[in-house]
């Protein structure tokens, strides 16, 4: 049980789509489920993770689970 925020990357292969994940993005995202939290009462210590799933051309994705660490 918990929340679950996921960055969605779509590029010709997974492994474009993953190195498109950068460093601003990973920000917005952890302050987006910040504001999340507040929105919903929900405290800082609410089960999550942060998954990223990768599409290709092929539209296979690929599913990394916790990708991201607050």
């Amino acid at each position: 049980e918990g929340l679950v925020f996921i960055e969605v990357k779509k590029s010709k292969t997974h492994a474009q789509a993953a190195s498109r994940v950068n460093a601003r993005q990973i920000q917005r995202i952890f302050n987006t489920a910040q504001e999340f939290l507040a929105a919903h009462g929900l405290s800082q210590n609410t089960n999550m993770r942060f998954d990223v799933a990768l599409l290709d051309q092929h539209g296979e994705i690929e599913l990394l689970e916790n990708a991201l660490s607050a």
